[in-house]
């Protein structure tokens, strides 16, 4: 399994969708970044703001990361973890 280092703090929890079809999301917006090891496996996508990643219970969640995604691409691609 490989794991990807990154300061992270929670935005957005999405819980599942509501009788309308409509994404239950609940505001985080924790004030501190953490460091953790994230499973390649656990992430979903990546964009200027946030990495997309799975959670238990079906839940995803929007993570805002230090950087930018310019240094994480190229952090993925010297681990081999890009397709070109």
């Amino acid at each position: 399994m490989k794991f990807l280092e990154l300061e992270v703090r929670t935005a957005l929890i999405v819980h599942g969708f509501d009788e309308h079809n409509r994404e239950v999301i609940e505001e985080v917006n924790e004030p501190n970044y953490m460091t953790k090891l994230i499973t390649i496996e656990r992430i979903q996508s990546i964009s200027e703001q946030y990495v997309l990643v799975t959670g238990s219970h079906g839940r995803i969640m929007y993570w805002e990361y230090r950087g930018n995604m310019a240094e994480l691409r190229d952090r993925l691609e010297k681990a081999g973890l890009m397709l070109p």
